[in-house]
């Protein structure tokens, strides 16, 4: 994946719950009635996927560290424990390059590309894939590109598409748009996704709310399970 680029740095003092308030009225505008009665979060049919939590973003000594990152991790934790319980499919997907892989446009528009053989490139501890949850290597911001994602989500009889991770203006963005465009029903967690910057968070949650996806919070998400 990417490494992190100087960016603007946002107050580490304003708590994420906060943040989210904001985050709510921004995209407020983008959101449509009809489009809530005719989709409403139902965790039936549904799969929770975990997009590139890997130590890469959450380590504080890795070059790519997302200071915005960390703060999701329990938001995160909380709904794939509740998917657990209830047995729903669960998939993690992690971005890396094979040892001669060709990265493509991504090698020149990043120049650094995390190899799969660093232990950075694993999913962070506090998310541990059980065994029977799939762990999909991929190597472009979608999730579809180059895997089998979507085969998938087909065989389990997935309707649903609830999208967690990083970053949300880059692979998470490109997943849910891909997953619209395969006529899943998408649903972004607005605090169980997280950018470099909250400007370039809001800029996707707005964007993908009038297009593409249902913004929801965890706490909506958790209320709807139990």
């Amino acid at each position: 994946m990417p490494a992190k680029k100087s960016v603007r740095k946002d107050s580490p003092a304003e708590p994420l719950s906060d943040k989210v308030e904001k985050w709510k009225r921004r995209i407020a505008h983008y959101e449509s009635g009809h489009r809530k009665k005719a989709h409403p979060f139902s965790y039936e049919k549904s799969a929770l996927l975990v997009v590139d939590m890997q130590r890469y973003f959450f380590d504080k000594s890795s070059h790519a560290f997302l200071k915005p990152a960390p703060a999701i991790l329990p938001n995160v934790r909380n709904i794939l424990e509740s998917y657990r319980k209830l047995g729903l499919p669960v998939i993690f997907t992690r971005h890396a390059y094979l040892k001669g892989e060709d990265p493509g446009i991504m090698g020149t528009w990043w120049r650094e590309l995390e190899e799969d053989g660093d232990k950075l490139a694993q999913v962070v501890h506090e998310l541990e894939p059980l065994p029977d949850e799939p762990v999909l290597r991929k190597s472009r911001y979608s999730a579809f590109v180059g895997t089998d994602l979507e085969k998938r989500l087909r065989r389990l009889g997935v309707k649903r598409l609830l999208i967690t991770g990083v970053m949300t203006h880059l692979c998470c963005e490109s997943t849910a748009r891909d997953a619209f465009m395969k006529d899943f029903e998408v649903f972004f967690t607005i605090d169980g996704t997280a950018s470099e910057d909250d400007d370039l968070h809001v800029a996707s949650l707005m964007t993908l709310t009038d297009g593409f996806v249902m913004p929801i919070t965890t706490e909506e998400v958790l209320r709807c399970i139990k």
